[in-house]
């Protein structure tokens, strides 16, 4: 609240019906019914505070890595907007990383350690190599692990690797907050999620302000005030990262860009997208604010679609623009021997 109303201040001042109309739409949205969320996929495998979830099928199997900065539920949000049970009923094995809360104890597990530690003995319990399948930041993941294992395919939605994309301005604002926020991260040995809520809000302001004064105006027994709902939950949800995450997210990979300059280390050497030896493709949106298209991986099957960041996965395109391509992408990979 208080975030918002420093936005208000500073976005609104100007115009006291905007101003009002987005505090309307953020009390409805405090005082919205909440739907039953879906039952959470089942976990058959652990590898500390990681959980590998089953979503059952006989067919190939598909690993899915959301990012650790929200909830994994965004690929699984609701019966009629999940990607992975979609792709179930098209004759694949989805499985899900679930990345669990970390505490305390976890402070000095950083990025690449996430890979490490916790991705790379994940895939080498699966029956065989399956194909990856990264989200947002859980594709820069993904890109590093398909460098280091054997992997039937890589598919990267909206997965930032360029980090230079971002842009002057945009990068300098990311090193400013993490100026802010290192010496509670460090205290804690966790950088809470309100203060990387704080610096998404901060990318595009004015259309926070804008979608939440537009909800003022929403029937709220609709669909679409419910997806809104939904989908609101979901981003202001989400673990602390450990300590040592939030200091190479954006010390070494967003400030130096050690990803793009080839100088990520990832079990004991670079990592390049060059070094992934199975089928790969990438998928981007023209729209993202998050992860802009400019800091994509730069593979060279690459698909493009004009929606955002989280539409394209859950939105009323997502069918069309991601799943479909996705689910004819893994198709056509060779049969496994």
């Amino acid at each position: 609240m208080p975030l918002f109303l420093a936005m208000l201040r500073s976005e609104a001042a100007e115009n006291p019906e905007l101003v009002q109309a987005a505090l309307t739409g953020l009390r409805r949205f405090q005082e919205a019914k909440r739907e039953r969320p879906m039952r959470a996929l089942p976990v058959r495998r652990r590898r500390g505070r990681v959980k590998l979830r089953d979503a059952g099928g006989e067919g190939r199997p598909v690993l899915f890595i959301p990012s650790l900065i929200n909830p994994p539920s965004i690929l699984d949000m609701s019966r009629d907007r999940s990607l992975i049970r979609w792709l179930r009923g098209r004759g694949f094995h989805p499985w899900l990383v679930d990345w669990g809360t970390p505490g305390s104890k976890d402070r000095d597990i950083d990025v690449a350690g996430h890979v490490e530690r916790f991705l790379l003995p994940l895939i080498a319990c699966l029956p065989q190599p399956p194909v990856l399948i990264g989200y947002c930041l859980g594709g820069t993941l993904a890109m590093a692990a398909a460098a280091r294992s054997k992997v039937a395919g890589l598919a990267a939605i909206a997965a930032p690797w360029h980090f230079t994309g971002y842009g002057d301005e945009a990068r300098a604002a990311m090193a400013a907050q993490w100026a802010a926020i290192k010496p509670t991260s460090e205290a804690l040995g966790l950088v809470p999620m309100e203060a990387l809520q704080a610096g998404f809000w901060r990318l595009d302001p004015a259309r926070t302000i804008a979608k939440y004064a537009a909800f003022a105006e929403l029937d709220p027994r609709t669909d679409a005030a419910r997806r809104f709902v939904r989908l609101e939950d979901w981003a202001n949800q989400g673990a602390p990262l450990p300590h040592a995450f939030g200091r190479e997210l954006f010390e070494e990979l967003i400030a130096e860009d050690r990803p793009g300059q080839g100088q990520w280390r990832v079990a004991g050497a670079t990592v390049t997208p060059s070094q992934c030896d199975a089928p790969s493709v990438e998928f981007i949106a023209t729209a993202d604010r998050i992860v802009p298209a400019a800091t994509a991986i730069g593979l060279p099957d690459r698909r493009a679609g004009g929606t955002g960041h989280v539409g394209m996965v859950v939105g009323g395109r997502a069918e069309q623009q991601l799943w479909q391509p996705l689910a004819d992408w893994i198709t056509a990979l060779p049969t496994p021997r």
